[in-house]
Parts: structure tokens; C-alpha cells; sequence
């Protein structure tokens, strides 16, 4: 039960880092004039920060980092998703505002998480849609549409 807490406040602080990240990078794109490198300084900065991260956490835990061990696609795919993403927020949040921007990724990543988990993508476990989940997509969409439109 605890456990579950901690996980679920995680989750809500890295959606909470997601929103607020989209303004500071707004800012910089337009201090920079160009989104792209707005991304590309936000991605350098994370890329830095993680390193560092990495280096101490196999470092103090005593795990060795196995390289060679996933498939050389593995390494790209992520970054690129990921730039999707920052480029879009970056050049949507001056156009749409952050809460419409936020719901409407919250939205495309339910309906993405859904589509995934029905299949087992990637070896996840399966999850069946339910009338639950499907009615909580929707919910999520209609408040989307409101945050954007109302």
C-alpha cells in the first residue's frame, strides 16, 4: 500500500516536471529563436544530468553497465520519441497555452498506453481493456477538449 503511494507520487511529480519543463523551454526557444535548439539544450542538459546520475548509481550500487547487451536500435529509438515530444510542447505551449498542451499529451499517452497494453508491446504484460479503462479514456479526452476549447 505504501509502496503504491510512493510510486503513484512519483509518477504525479514527473507529470508535474513534464508541464512545467514546457514553458522554461518556450522561453529559451524564443530567447534562442529556434525550438529545434531549445530541444537540443534541453536534451544536452538531461543527457549531462544523467550521466552523472548513472556514473553514481553504478558506482554505489556495484552494477556494471552491459553495453553490449541491447539491440543498437534501442539506443536511438527513445531520444527520437522523446524529441517528438519536447519539439511539439516547446513549439504548442505559446499557441494553446500548458494545460491545453498538457491534456492532450496526457490524452495521446492514454490512448498510446491502452493501444499497448492490449498487445503486450515489447514483452509488457497484457492488460485488457475494461469499461472502466475505456471510460476513463474518454473522460480524459472530453476534459482535453474542454481544457481547450471552454
Amino acid at each position: 500500500m505504501v509502496e503504491t503511494i510512493i510510486w503513484s507520487l512519483l509518477a504525479v511529480i514527473g507529470g508535474a516536471c513534464i508541464a512545467i519543463q514546457a514553458p522554461f523551454n518556450t522561453s529559451l526557444a524564443q530567447g534562442l529563436g529556434l525550438p529545434v535548439a531549445a530541444a537540443a539544450s534541453s536534451f544536452i542538459a538531461g543527457g549531462v544530468l544523467l550521466v552523472i546520475i548513472t556514473l553514481v548509481w553504478s558506482t554505489s550500487t556495484g552494477t556494471a553497465i552491459r553495453f553490449s547487451q541491447p539491440a543498437p536500435w534501442l539506443y536511438v529509438v527513445g531520444g527520437c520519441l522523446g524529441t517528438v515530444y519536447v519539439v511539439s510542447a516547446i513549439f504548442l505551449t505559446p499557441k494553446i497555452g500548458t494545460a491545453a498542451l498538457m491534456g492532450l499529451v496526457v490524452t495521446g499517452q492514454l490512448i498510446a498506453g491502452l493501444a499497448l497494453d492490449k498487445v503486450g508491446f515489447m514483452g509488457i504484460a497484457v492488460r485488457e481493456l475494461s469499461v472502466g479503462r475505456i471510460a476513463g479514456a474518454l473522460l480524459l479526452v472530453v476534459g482535453a477538449i474542454m481544457i481547450r476549447t471552454l
